[in-house]
């Protein structure tokens, strides 16, 4: 199949910014259609309008010999042909339209380079430019997308646009402008209005982000999709294209091309630190506090979040303080390494380090001073005894805890998911 003939066709209006022609501008203007006529049977007719459609359904009617249609070059533009024996597998579910995340980048580099650039760009410039893509979608970037994804969850069809800066002007007063640069569909999914569809919601995406000039370069059978949604020709625009030192410069940059530091923090996981001090009696029995603020997690040893700039360590000796009003001394013992999921009642993942604060004498478990507004209650139990009035997996970290402490191997629990 050339992969010339997979330009725009009618409703499926796939962009070829490669194909010279005026640039269409976004404005209101009324819609034009093609007139019924006869047309002798070796006329050459532009394909994917509504006249070939319409030609098409005549010849087979009549059963005259076929018409080949072709695009304004000559090449063959297949998906309006008479379908061939084999022809396309049938579609059995609409692709569904979602908005596109810098993870969509291959496969709408993927789209552009197969659908609408006249030759395939090589797997070097498709992986640079999927890394370009992928950063300018990230949150701040400057390119929007719409994409189709099929039921095995490949990308179909794709719209996208960039956003520019502007002087303001009257027909620009934001001073942002937005250039469609790709709308293509594959052709077994097109004639299913999603070329439509998706470049609909681009552009009130577009608009909604402050743009208020739209251009784009059509092919002349896409034409009729662009000048329905508002589009119409400016025949004032003209466009260079200087190649000088393109590819050198494609080298220098073929190496890893990393997101700013704020862009790649946004896309990583998020997790709040914590840390704890274990206390027993002289007799190996947990100490524990009893908090006001939780009846799910009730019974807890003394400690709390990290505030800024803290490490665990000190995080652990002020809350042991602000809790109990003992002061912890080092250096720090390191008994658990706790992990948990986020979860409904907590939206980061949590990292909690639980050291061993040693033997409290009966005298300094009688000297705790409690912070009503955490804690009303202190108790020394056997371990054993803790584990009916804990959550299971309360207890099996108390229970991690304590082996540690009894064996002198630090322990990993990461199971204390929120939510659980």
């Amino acid at each position: 199949m050339n992969r010339r003939s997979l330009g725009p066709g009618g409703p499926a209006g796939e962009t070829r910014p490669d194909v010279p022609g005026p640039f269409p501008s976004y404005s209101p203007s009324p819609v034009r259609r093609s007139s019924d006529r006869v047309l002798p049977r070796r006329e050459h007719v532009p394909a994917g309008t509504e006249l070939s459609r319409r030609l098409v359904a005549r010849l087979r009617a009549t059963h005259h010999p076929p018409v080949q249609l072709t695009d304004r070059r000559g090449f063959v533009n297949r998906d309006v042909l008479p379908a061939p024996g084999a022809g396309l597998p049938t579609v059995t579910a609409r692709p569904r339209a979602r908005v596109a995340f810098p993870s969509d980048a291959e496969g709408i580099i993927a789209l552009r380079s197969e659908l609408v650039l006249s030759e395939p760009i090589d797997a070097e410039r498709a992986a640079l430019s999927s890394t370009h893509l992928a950063r300018r979608l990230a949150s701040g970037g400057d390119a929007r997308a719409h994409v189709a994804e099929a039921p095995d969850g490949s990308l179909v069809s794709c719209a996208l646009g960039l956003i520019h800066p502007l002087l303001p002007a009257p027909a620009c007063p934001s001073g942002l402008a937005a250039r469609v640069h790709a709308v293509a569909t594959h052709p077994r999914y097109r004639r299913l209005g999603l070329a439509r569809e998706l470049l609909s919601a681009l552009l009130d995406r577009l608009q909604a982000d402050g743009a208020t000039l739209f251009e784009l370069r059509a092919a002349e059978e896409a034409t009729p999709l662009y000048r329905e949604l508002g589009f119409a020709a400016d025949p004032a625009s003209m466009r260079l294209t200087r190649r000088e030192n393109a590819d050198r410069r494609i080298e220098e940059s073929a190496g890893p091309v990393l997101l700013p530091v704020e862009e790649y923090a946004s896309t990583v996981p998020k997790s709040t630190g914590s840390a704890f001090i274990f206390f027993t009696d002289q007799h190996d029995r947990p100490v524990q506090l009893r908090a006001t603020y939780s009846q799910v997690h009730p019974w807890q040893l003394p400690g709390g979040t990290m505030d800024h700039g803290e490490r665990p360590w000190q995080t652990a000796q002020r809350e042991c303080r602000e809790e109990t009003g003992l002061t912890v001394e080092g250096p720090p013992c390191l008994l658990a390494s706790v992990f948990g999921l986020p979860g409904d009642d907590w939206p980061f993942s949590t990292t909690g380090c639980v050291f061993d604060g040693g033997r409290l004498t009966d005298e300094q478990i009688r000297s705790i001073v409690l912070d009503p507004d955490e804690h009303d209650a202190v108790r020394v139990l056997p371990l054993k005894e803790w584990e009916p009035l804990m959550p299971p997996q309360d207890f099996a970290r108390l229970d991690a805890v304590m082996t540690a402490r009894l064996t002198g191997a630090a322990a990993y629990f990461d199971s204390w998911d929120w939510g659980k």
